[in-house]
């Protein structure tokens, strides 16, 4: 698929009006627009700060959440051969700390005890409310039948709401995601997660997106500045995500290893 020539045509369709009811062909249009512009086809490193907030009992507090724990952690992709890295920094008590996906399995290293331990895609980082997928690379075509909801408001903003079906034998994190799409930028606002049941798990917001320019792709991609991830099971918890220090030029060919984040913690 050529999907500089995708992108270029749903933008004259938005032009030209046509995108207010989409078509099914339009919607797998827009979710491979959305893919192409994250995707950046070379490396990707970034410094990540994780913080933890719990609601307030008061009701009436101006600021309805209280900081509980805070983390900062580095986080590597190479996005050729679906691996990653996230490697804590900070606290001290949590420096070394690492997750490894490599060949579809995501594996944690304690060094307190100089072990690892296999790890589901739906795990917790770091015990927080954010998952390995919130540092992924999209692959939303590939993993999801997408079907047009409707364009609504959302804020001051005019969107396209997306269902995602994962589609059978598709091993993701979320069978059902609702999206709402930014109609001016294509850039997700809003995610939503549900069980196949439809019971929500989470919600998240991207505030802000940052474009930059990818030598290894040519082109600009776009990375998310913030993520708030609101748990839905547990009402009272909030993950902020703040994304800084992104860097597109290639690492250490030999990075994504054991040895390699068993040699950070020492």
């Amino acid at each position: 698929m050529n999907f500089k020539r995708v992108i270029l045509t749903f933008l004259a369709l938005l032009a030209a009006g046509k995108a207010l009811a989409l078509s099914e062909d339009e919607t797998k249009k827009l979710v491979a627009v959305i893919d192409e512009k994250q995707r950046n086809t070379g490396d990707y490193a970034s410094t990540v700060i994780i913080e933890e907030w719990e609601k307030k009992k008061d009701l009436k507090a101006k600021d309805p959440y209280d900081l509980k724990k805070a983390f900062e952690a580095r986080t590597y992709r190479r996005d050729a051969d679906d691996q990653l890295i996230i490697l804590f920094s900070k606290p001290k008590a949590e420096a070394g700390k690492g997750y490894l996906r490599k060949e579809k399995t995501l594996l944690l290293y304690e060094p307190a005890l100089g072990k690892w331990e296999r790890q589901t895609e739906r795990a917790s980082i770091g015990g927080t409310g954010s998952r390995s997928n919130d540092f992924d690379e999209s692959r939303l075509i590939e993993e999801y039948n997408a079907k047009w909801i409707g364009d609504e408001k959302l804020g001051k903003f005019d969107v396209h709401r997306i269902k995602l079906t994962a589609k059978p034998g598709t091993d993701v994190v979320s069978p059902i995601l609702e999206l709402w799409i930014d109609g001016a930028t294509q850039n997700i606002l809003k995610r939503e997660e549900a069980a196949l049941s439809g019971k929500l798990m989470r919600r998240l917001l991207y505030p802000q997106w940052e474009k930059m320019f990818s030598k290894s792709k040519g082109a600009d991609v776009y990375v998310p500045k913030e993520i708030y991830a609101y748990d839905l099971l547990e009402d009272e918890k909030l993950t902020k995500v703040r994304l800084q220090n992104v860097n597109l030029d290639p690492l250490e060919k030999n990075m994504f290893t054991k040895a390699w984040i068993e040699t950070q913690s020492r």
